[in-house]
């Protein structure tokens, strides 16, 4: 599998996303629930080793004590893959949860995208530039995530960063809360994925594109279609799966992804 480069870590093109380990489906409370019995550590720690032997070198995850302990043990056990660390706002504020991911072993990390909507819709960055701060002096590289495009806009002209986590679907709006309360209304539209395609194209560090799969309603193919077309050389994707009725999943959509991008590749 190639690789691109984000700052100064190489990771492969394909990345693997984390939301079903931490039991966010983005459909129903109920299906929320369902990732969260499937997804015991021995689950999860088999997933990785999966994602090591289809040529996955890096793993998209929250900086959470959840996931910390989960990849300790992983690496105990010899689990080689590189994390990418996501701060997260339900666990404190974005210099903490960025200190927290710098001592678990991160790679590079990230600002959560529903922090830096929640700060561009309120025009207030203080909690993520103190997170930036931070990561800046542990000399990881660093990225924000955002669901709207407008936020990469913001930052591309603002900051300076390694990378930026791009979202397909602006599914819904964090003007009074930057994490998503269970059960709150989503919609995912073509045209926002379009549009953050389209802003993608503008923006002048590697881009990692996530939420693909609109939360399981895009059609993989498809999905995994368009997000090869909309890369660029330097872009990764991150997919996240839930394989407790298709233990292949990941397999398949490495696949799915890497005829889509030798396709592209073929057509110049």
């Amino acid at each position: 599998m190639d690789t691109v480069t984000l700052g100064s870590l190489e990771v492969s093109r394909f990345l693997l996303g984390s939301n079903p380990f931490s039991g966010f489906a983005h459909q129903t409370p109920e299906a929320s629930a369902e990732m969260v019995h499937y997804y015991t550590v021995a689950r999860i720690k088999e997933t990785l080793r999966q994602a090591e032997a289809l040529g996955i070198t890096a793993l998209v995850a929250r900086a959470d004590n959840h996931i910390i302990r989960t990849l300790m043990e992983y690496r105990d056990e010899g689990g080689a893959l590189k994390w990418i660390a996501q701060t997260c706002p339900g666990v404190g504020p974005t210099e903490k949860v960025a200190r927290m991911a710098i001592d678990g072993g991160a790679g590079a990390v990230f600002i959560h995208g529903g922090v830096m909507d929640h700060a561009f819709a309120n025009d207030d960055f203080d909690d993520p530039l103190k997170g930036i701060e931070r990561m800046r002096e542990a000399g990881l590289p660093v990225g924000i995530a955002g669901h709207n495009p407008d936020v990469h806009t913001w930052a591309e002209e603002n900051l300076d960063l390694d990378f930026y986590m791009c979202s397909y679907y602006n599914a819904a709006h964090r003007d009074k809360s930057a994490e998503l309360q269970s059960g709150m209304a989503e919609w995912f539209h073509d045209a926002d994925r379009q549009r953050m395609a389209e802003t993608i194209r503008g923006l002048s560090k590697p881009a990692i594109h996530y939420k693909v799969m609109a939360a399981g309603r895009n059609d993989p193919a498809e999905a995994l279609g368009f997000a090869a077309r909309a890369m660029r050389p330097t872009d990764a994707v991150c997919v996240g799966v839930f394989t407790r009725d298709k233990p292949d999943m990941l397999a398949e959509d490495v696949r799915l992804f890497g005829e889509a991008w030798a396709r592209r590749s073929d057509a110049g």
